[in-house]
């Protein structure tokens, strides 16, 4: 397999700072980005296949990013057991792989201009200080902004916050349509270094996706209320955004994540097929047709991929099947 091309392989060398932020790349530049905590699930799977299908239909460049920051919450060999189960469902990479464990220097030259800019404090609160201070907002307790007036300097063994302003923030995802959020009412001053000098995912993806001039990014609606936060970093560091879509995320039986959930048992790698044939078919996508196999499988699939098609929701159950509505909304075909 081709170092770049599918490769499990990662890059030689992974240079620090956000690089090519400032100007973006010409053309579609999408990108997968799991953690490697297990197996690739069928909830993951989905994602990834509809990112890989919407940068193939437009023509585009699609890397993979292992997300490996938490070494704590890393499963040993998973990042490579990924890589060969996209590998064998066809979705193939046109870059070598990222690994977000080597961009430390990356990440600390974000935060130290975002510092430079009075747009970042220490805090010394624990979970359970905020959970009895904050207010429930969309993603747990509110941080009620203890800390705020604490210096930029230095502390060890405390988090590193946004100083999050009062503007509403706007955007148009190409599947779900016109998002809002006031990111200070509800979710507050958010962490992006943790006390045990861990980056945050907010503020890693951010980098990355500027890094690696990513211009669109299709994943799971999980993280749809994350995207306000991506957008004040953008904003504050100077980046062009990426426009968004966020696919549904695959509940099991009972309601749960399947990341969560006893239903997350690994795709079969050894038969891709009716996966692919189920997140194909829950994506909104046309079936694909009996006796096509692995071989042929993309190269029918891809010219009929229609981001209008996929649900406009943000959840569907591992067993529904998906409908067609008529929708207004802002999906880019």
């Amino acid at each position: 397999m081709p170092e770049g091309r599918g490769s499990v392989h990662a890059a030689p060398s992974q240079a620090a700072g956000l690089g090519h932020a400032s100007a973006a790349r010409p053309g579609y530049r999408g990108r997968f980005a799991p953690s490697p905590t297990g197996p690739l699930h069928f909830g993951s799977l989905l994602a990834a296949v509809a990112s890989f299908a919407d940068a193939r239909a437009h023509g585009g460049v699609w890397l993979v990013r292992i997300e490996d920051l938490d070494r704590t919450r890393e499963v040993a060999g998973a990042a490579d057991q990924i890589l060969r189960t996209l590998a064998a469902f066809g979705l193939t990479w046109d870059e070598p792989v990222i690994h977000q464990s080597r961009r430390t220097e990356a990440y600390r030259e974000a935060l130290a201009r975002l510092t430079a800019l009075d747009l970042t404090f220490h805090c010394g609160c624990s979970r359970a200080d905020i959970a009895r201070h904050g207010r429930l907002g969309v993603e747990g307790p509110i941080y009620p902004g203890t800390c705020r007036g604490a210096s930029s300097s230095t502390e060890r063994g405390q988090a590193i916050r946004f100083r999050v302003g009062p503007d509403l923030i706007r955007f148009v995802d190409r599947i779900q349509g016109e998002q809002c959020q006031r990111v200070a009412e509800s979710v507050g001053d958010f962490v992006l270094r943790r006390a045990d000098g861990i980056h945050a995912y907010q503020l890693a993806v951010v980098v990355d996706d500027a890094w690696q001039g990513i211009n669109r990014v299709v994943r799971g609606a999980d993280l749809l209320l994350s995207t306000p936060r991506q957008l004040l970093l953008q904003q504050a560091l100077g980046l062009h955004p990426p426009d968004y879509a966020h696919v549904p995320l695959i509940l099991d039986d009972q309601g749960r994540k399947l990341s969560k959930s006893l239903a997350a048992a690994p795709v079969d790698v050894t038969n891709p097929l009716p996966a692919l044939r189920r997140a194909w078919t829950l994506l909104g996508q046309t079936p694909i047709p009996a006796g096509l196999g692995m071989a042929e499988l993309w190269d029918w699939a891809i010219p009929r991929w229609s981001l209008a098609a996929v649900p406009a929701r943000t959840t569907l159950n591992i067993g529904e099947r998906a409908s067609h509505p008529c929708r207004t909304r802002a999906a880019q075909d």
